[in-house]
């Protein structure tokens, strides 16, 4: 195919989704300590789609980082998240 002033335009595949951010982790539950969860959102659920279950966990994981990272207001969550973080990565290793 050619452009404008003969110059040829080559296709380009795009393989990245266009957000890397897929999933938003969030503390929910009650102020006990033993019954606080970690709850998962889909941002975006086009690319939802096509993910298989090693992109869910790693999208999971980055969720949970953010959230370790900006949650200092409420430092009673902290090891909750650390648990999950720890749990997603063992998971993610026995994943074959």
């Amino acid at each position: 195919m050619e452009g404008r002033g003969g110059d040829r335009l080559n296709k380009m595949n795009i393989v990245e989704p266009e957000v890397l951010l897929t999933i938003v982790a969030k503390t929910c539950g009650c102020t006990e300590r033993d019954k606080r969860k970690i709850r998962y959102a889909l941002i975006d659920s086009y690319h939802s789609l096509c993910m298989d279950k090693k992109d869910i966990i790693r999208s999971e994981l980055m969720a949970c980082e953010r959230l370790l990272k900006y949650s200092t207001e409420d430092q009673s969550d902290r090891p909750i998240v650390e648990k999950e973080i720890a749990e997603l990565k063992m998971t993610l290793d026995l994943l074959p």
